[in-house]
């Protein structure tokens, strides 16, 4: 059997009550998009291009930094041309890509973020050891193992789609596609596809996270232990970032998933906005902590800038 590929396509929703004011709606979100593509594209061309920035804890931000760049370059085309000359059509082959993009994407994410505090973890608690440790193959296998989980497991539930049948309405309740949209317009069985990601994303989303804290508790006893008080400032400092990067990527989601899972008499509008702020806020805000908090970060920006040469 051919997947359902022929039949008529999906209908993308911008701001429904709201389609008069779209173009303007468009300003915000086009100057964020902007604002992503360039602060996460200036991150990763210091750290090609600075070597004091080849470090493992660099190699694990440059990863964040693309992955943010792939979510905001996966979900633009389709937001802006709702937004801008109100194209809503998407085909059935293209929605299928983009959600199976969108979702593996934050599911990388989210080992990233995992991957950067096993580095916070080595260097504190390992501080001798830490070169010997996080060597660049094992960083590079880390990143490799972090993008294959999230892309191959977001296949199961991806590829049934291609053969559903589709005979409810095919509007959207987005300006993107994403899995639990589409699967709510088919005619089948979708006993697989609701039942699957509430387990992956416990064994992602929800792991992660208790990883993550894990580790920053342990992190935490080794600075309790150092003596100096001024050394467990500055040591801890060197984990605000991620912090900061952590809170607001796991508090999006939940927040997210408390509005699908308890929300249903919310106005559609604050679903939407939910989503766009999970979609669009951590890859704004990441480049910006990152700048401030992080003095070598904040050192290769004013050389880039001010047009100096490093040594």
């Amino acid at each position: 059997m051919w997947p359902n590929i022929s039949a008529s396509p999906f209908l993308l929703t911008g701001f429904p009550g709201l389609e008069t004011a779209h173009h303007w709606i468009s300003i915000p979100f086009f100057a964020v998009y902007v604002s992503v593509l360039s602060g996460n594209g200036i991150l990763l061309y210091l750290i090609k291009d600075d070597h004091t920035l080849h470090e493992p804890m660099y190699y694990f931000l440059a990863m964040l930094a693309g992955t943010d760049l792939m979510v905001t370059l996966t979900t633009m085309p389709t937001v802006m041309g709702v937004l801008w000359v109100n194209h809503r059509e998407i085909s059935h082959g293209a929605c299928f890509l983009q959600a199976y993009c969108i979702h593996s994407l934050s599911i990388v994410e989210s080992g990233v973020l995992l991957a950067m505090a096993f580095d916070r973890f080595i260097a504190i608690r390992y501080p001798l050891s830490y070169n010997s440790i996080l060597i660049n193959s094992r960083v590079m296998k880390i990143g490799l193992g972090v993008l294959m989980r999230g892309f191959v497991s977001i296949v199961p539930p991806i590829l049934p789609l291609y053969w559903f049948p589709y005979c409810h309405s095919h509007v959207l309740s987005h300006a993107f596609c994403l899995h639990q949209d589409v699967m709510k317009l088919a005619c089948a069985d979708i006993t697989f596809n609701r039942i699957y990601p509430v387990i992956l994303v416990a064994l992602t989303f929800f792991l992660d996270a208790m990883i993550i804290l894990f580790s920053y508790i342990l992190i935490l006893k080794t600075v309790l232990g150092i003596a100096s008080a001024e050394e467990r400032a500055k040591t801890l400092n060197t984990c605000v970032s991620h912090i900061s990067c952590v809170l607001i990527f796991y508090i999006t989601v939940i927040g997210l998933t408390f509005i699908h899972r308890f929300g249903k008499h919310a106005p559609h509008v604050v679903h939407i906005t939910m989503s766009y702020v999970y979609f669009l806020f951590p890859p704004f805000m990441n480049p910006i902590i990152y700048s401030i908090k992080t003095k070598q970060i904040q050192r290769s920006i004013i050389h880039l800038f001010s047009g100096h040469s490093r040594a």
